[in-house]
């Protein structure tokens, strides 16, 4: 968690991450999941926002609106979650966590019944501060999910690792700012692996890290 209150700059990047209150699961389902991943696209605009059916039927009528922000990558699991992100406008970043986390936190209360608070408090950040810890970052959030093997150890999760190693099927985050830097896909994903492993065998050392 950041000691100090963080002034997010447009065209550089964060490290945004929040678990649920209590530990408690946040997704309780593959349509929990669905959801969520549905509001960080419909709530990232710039113009005020309606309900996601109202989103969608601009969207057909091809209504366009510029984004609050800029996903890197992104980890969902089952009880928190870690972007990677740069805001695009002014308060940006927090116009868009405030959307997300209160629309979902909505949802998830109807959907079982409950009242309060969903997430453990404010969303926690930390500030990117050179390129190698962009890349470090990045590898983290993107095998968040996995073994140091790259294989997926935790079913109700999703995140933007296949984004970035399959051929392009979805482009929900801009991945050149990595990619450049890598003669090809298979060579970021044997630096991704490698930074990957790494952090699983330091993890029993590194108190500070906030997520498993």
């Amino acid at each position: 968690m950041s000691s100090r209150k963080i002034n997010f700059i447009e065209g550089e990047y964060y490290h945004i991450y929040n678990r649920g209150v209590d530990k408690r699961n946040i997704f309780s389902d593959k349509y929990d999941l669905e959801r969520f991943f549905k509001s960080m696209n419909e709530f990232n605009v710039v113009d005020p926002i309606g309900s996601l059916y109202e989103k969608s039927f601009i969207k057909e009528l091809g209504g366009f609106s510029s984004k609050l922000v800029e996903f890197v990558a992104f980890c969902l699991n089952s009880n928190h979650y870690h972007f990677i992100l740069s805001p695009l406008h002014e308060k940006g970043v927090e116009k868009f966590m405030q959307r997300l986390g209160t629309g979902y936190t909505m949802y998830f209360n109807e959907k079982n019944k409950r009242t309060g608070s969903l997430f453990q408090g404010k969303f926690k950040s930390k500030y990117i501060d050179s390129n190698e810890y962009l890349l470090q970052a990045v590898s983290y959030t993107n095998l968040n999910n996995y073994d140091e093997n790259g294989f997926i150890i935790k079913p109700l999760s999703i995140s933007s690792w296949v984004e970035y190693i399959q051929p392009a099927n979805t482009n929900f985050c801009n991945k050149l700012i990595i990619l450049d830097q890598f003669k090809s896909k298979k060579e970021y994903e044997q630096f991704a692996l490698q930074a990957w492993k790494n952090t699983c065998k330091k993890k029993e050392e590194l108190n500070n890290l906030e997520f498993d």
